[in-house]
């Protein structure tokens, strides 16, 4: 959608010219449309949406955020919401009715046909981050004494309600998965050889109660856009598209950013969040990280004496505080990031510790020596020591935090991305101050 198009269209829209706003947009793909409706004022966007083609209109609502398709199906009648949803695909459908009100999802479910009725409460019944919530139940199967020319007769009959005909996936009688194979490969096998002859019973699938961060990691392993799905018997209950992941790998992202930076993930995207949200989001991590800074000043007011006799100490506190700060955010967000694109084992935490402590003490050496001449210009001999050493001693002990927080997290089940930057720098400043005050208390003898 380039702007001359969207001033066009909002021209239209000014002076309800119905007619040809509707014919004009026949030719936009729907995330054009999709990103239209959200840039028009909001009296506005429900009759656009309204204007568009029943054959495209589904596909545009999937487009739209939660919070936009919440406010948007609560302007349209029980009519229009009814056909809305009868032509949303069954995974994009789902991921609605789990985001909006229970009161709002419940009057939805009344409005979908049986069948439709029957499908949503089955893929409901999964747990909320799982796949069986991601997968869509339109998939082709075959059976394997199948000849080929009669299995792709069955893709053509079939395949326009799939989601995807990439791939083809072989059944028994009892629907249990056997192989999945590319249509490429039976599109080239001779007509008269049986779907048999073309397993080679080489296949991934995902278990539908897996969690839905395993789609993102199995997809990226194997390089393939689409994944069949079994319940615990090995039954084919559905697939998982690449489209699907990328949402799902844009989601996890965005919610490891969130708890890195202390703040509790939002629901939606940051331009449709209340001021409110963004309040009770950030201010809990915030009162929390208030107690943990009390332990710095605590440090300081033990040693006040030590300070008192050297004032020059106090100009370095900042440096060293933030140094500390920094190394040990970069350990923890290297390491939280290799656990989440599984480049990072736990069983490898000996090594990775091992590795820091090497890593830290160089980096604590270079550092060390810049602020210890430092120190020296400022307060003499004595205080570029302590300045130092301190150096060292804090970059190191910063990267061996750093990279044990998330260790330690994940070894009792939490989500390693908790271990956030201003937790980190809080733990990192309270121990470097008293590391900073027990060397200077030593090199001047207090």
């Amino acid at each position: 959608m380039d702007r001359m198009s969207a001033e066009k269209v909002r021209t239209m829209v000014e002076r309800s010219d119905w007619g040809r706003l509707r014919q004009h947009l026949r030719g936009w793909n729907p995330p054009e449309v999709a990103d239209l409706i959200l840039s028009l004022e909001k009296k506005d966007r429900v009759v656009v949406f309204r204007l568009l083609p029943r054959d495209i209109s589904s596909e545009v609502f999937a487009y739209l955020d939660s919070e936009h398709q919440d406010h948007l199906i609560r302007d349209l009648t029980d009519e229009e919401t009814r056909q809305l949803l009868a032509g949303m695909r069954p995974d994009d459908r789902t991921a609605l009715l789990g985001e909006l009100p229970g009161q709002l999802t419940q009057k939805l479910l009344n409005l979908l046909s049986p069948g439709d009725l029957k499908e949503a409460r089955k893929l409901l019944g999964y747990p909320e981050e799982s796949i069986g919530r991601l997968m869509t139940p339109d998939y082709v199967a075959v059976r394997r004494h199948w000849t080929v020319a009669r299995a792709i007769d069955h893709i053509r009959e079939k395949g326009r309600d799939s989601e995807t005909i990439n791939m083809v996936y072989v059944v028994d009688d009892n629907w249990r998965l056997l192989d999945s194979l590319e249509l490429r490969k039976l599109i080239l096998a001779d007509a008269h050889h049986t779907v048999d002859q073309l397993m080679d019973n080489s296949f991934v699938y995902l278990i539908a109660t897996d969690d839905r961060e395993k789609a993102v990691s199995t997809m990226k392993r194997y390089d393939i856009s689409t994944l069949p799905v079994v319940d615990s018997d090995g039954t084919l209950v559905g697939i998982v598209t690449a489209d699907d992941v990328f949402d799902v790998a844009e989601e996890e992202a965005t919610e490891d950013f969130h708890k890195h930076a202390a703040i509790t993930p939002l629901r939606s995207g940051y331009a449709t969040t209340t001021v409110w949200e963004l309040f009770t989001k950030r201010v809990g991590w915030l009162v929390l990280l208030i107690f943990l800074n009390l332990m710095s000043s605590s440090v300081i007011a033990a040693f006040e004496k030590t300070l008192a006799s050297a004032l020059a100490l106090a100009f370095f506190i900042p440096l060293l505080m933030d140094s500390g700060g920094n190394a040990g955010y970069q350990s923890s967000t290297l390491v939280v990031r290799a656990l989440a694109v599984g480049d990072f084992k736990l069983g490898q935490w000996a090594k990775a510790v091992g590795r820091e402590i090497v890593v830290g003490l160089s980096l604590g050496v270079v550092m060390g020596l810049v602020s210890g001449v430092l120190g020296f210009i400022k307060g003499g001999l004595a205080i570029g020591l302590i300045v130092g050493a301190t150096m060292v001693s804090v970059i190191l002990m910063a990267n061996i935090i750093g990279i044990s927080l998330p260790l330690i997290l994940v070894r009792f089940g939490l989500d390693p991305a908790i271990a956030s930057g201003p937790l980190i720098t809080s733990i990192v400043d309270a121990s470097g101050l008293l590391v900073y005050f027990l060397i200077a208390s030593r090199v001047l003898e207090l």
